[in-house]
């Protein structure tokens, strides 16, 4: 008997990288696939460099907007199988493709020659070669289409390239135990392609490029997808279309950099802002975004205003040619050398005392980052109890202290 080889692994702590996005829109014909997708792939662009390529099942459709953006057209007639998809991802990229639209994904699903039509093909084979039913050929009669499709994915999760893939949508009912039940629109395509992507927006009717995040249709829950990490860029948006801005900002993810939310950004202005004439842009940019911001982002952003007023004020009595908050903290060296940081906390109790002495949640969260920094993201139990606690206590702010 052969001996059991025993495996040894490695170990590391993580790191955001380079990370291919596959974001996925999925609408009926006239919701503004095409077009999101254009303007997607050109934010993308401004961000990763590149060539766009639009792989085209759609008789050419993606040719109306040429005059609007600049890409390379990729006419794709069928058949559709996805030994077909994936030569013509291969062309864009052997072509130098560092973002490729395909519209439509749906084809590679139910056009001529995709995987519905060639499981049927299959069926018939197999009920010759056996002699037997229809039903007993149904499954084995997958095997060939499914594989092939499970090479299209692992390629294009694989290879160094934004993928932005449009399906058509249809308007579903499931009937079942003798009752109906309404699905929404739902995508037309196989299933392993939509679970696979990063993100997943629906165009509902009519919706011109903007995408609805939230359904009371069960079919539609599922489909739509908004990770975690895309919630802030999204949050407070409804009414805004998927258009260039959105699509630099996941390209940033996309590249390894932090995506913060509007609120966050703007947030990040106010920590620069010195003077009144800055202070009162802001607040105007605070006020349009105020009546759509989230409870969360209404804290961030009060915080962060108050903090800005007070300096503002502080320098027109004090006239300092350093803007910087006297509380910063500072880390000029690694906690475990000899040496001491000049500023803040060198041990755990300091920082507890730095953590639980804050008094909103914008600076609590700037400390905590340099709390992370300093102990090199290994920090004490103490220190993340402090946190934990200082942060749910500020987060009860009432509507009414949040009033704009």
């Amino acid at each position: 008997m052969n001996a059991v080889r025993e495996r040894t692994f490695e170990d590391s702590i993580a790191e955001r990288g380079v990370t291919p996005l596959l974001f996925g829109i999925i609408g009926p014909s006239g919701s503004g696939k095409t077009y999101s997708a254009l303007r997607l792939a050109t934010g993308m662009q401004r961000v990763i460099g590149g060539e766009i390529f639009v792989i085209d099942t759609e008789a050419d459709r993606a040719k109306h907007y040429a005059r609007m953006f600049r890409f390379r057209h990729v006419p794709f007639a069928a058949p559709f199988a996805p030994g077909d998809y994936l030569a013509a991802i291969k062309h864009c990229v052997s072509r130098g493709a560092k973002t490729i639209v395909i519209d439509s994904m749906s084809h590679e699903h139910e056009g001529p020659g995709g995987v519905l039509e060639w499981h049927q093909r299959e069926v018939e084979r197999i009920m010759a070669a056996w002699r037997c039913t229809e039903e007993k050929a149904n499954v084995p009669a997958w095997g060939k289409p499914k594989a092939a499709r499970r090479e299209l994915i692992n390629y294009y999760m694989q290879v160094k390239c934004n993928f932005i893939f449009c399906f058509r949508a249809k308007d579903k009912i499931k009937i079942g135990s003798g009752k109906v039940t309404q699905m929404g629109f739902m995508p037309i395509a196989g299933e392993e392609h939509v679970f696979e992507l990063t993100a997943k927006s629906l165009l509902l009717p009519g919706a011109s490029g903007v995408p609805t995040w939230s359904s009371d249709q069960v079919g539609e829950k599922m489909m739509i997808k908004l990770p975690e990490q895309f919630r802030g860029l999204f949050s407070g948006a409804a009414g805004k279309p998927l258009d260039e801005s959105i699509g630099e900002t996941l390209a940033r993810w996309a590249v390894g950099e932090e995506v913060l939310s509007p609120a966050e950004n703007l947030a990040a202005q106010y920590v620069t802002c010195a003077d009144d004439a800055a202070f009162k842009v802001l607040e105007s940019k605070r006020a349009e975004m105020w009546k759509a911001a989230s409870a969360a982002d209404k804290i961030t952003l009060k915080g962060a205003s108050d903090n800005a007023a007070k300096r503002i004020a502080a320098l027109a009595a004090h006239p300092n040619p350093d803007p910087t908050p006297a509380t910063t903290v500072t880390r000029t060296e690694n906690p475990r050398s000899d040496a001491t940081p000049a500023d803040g906390p060198n041990d755990t109790p300091g920082w507890v005392s730095l953590l639980t002495a804050q008094t909103d949640l914008l600076e609590l969260e700037r400390v905590w980052k340099e709390c992370l920094s300093f102990f090199e993201g290994e920090v004490a139990n103490e220190c993340d109890a402090a946190y934990q606690t200082r942060k749910e206590s500020l987060s009860t702010a009432t509507e009414k202290e949040l009033e704009f």
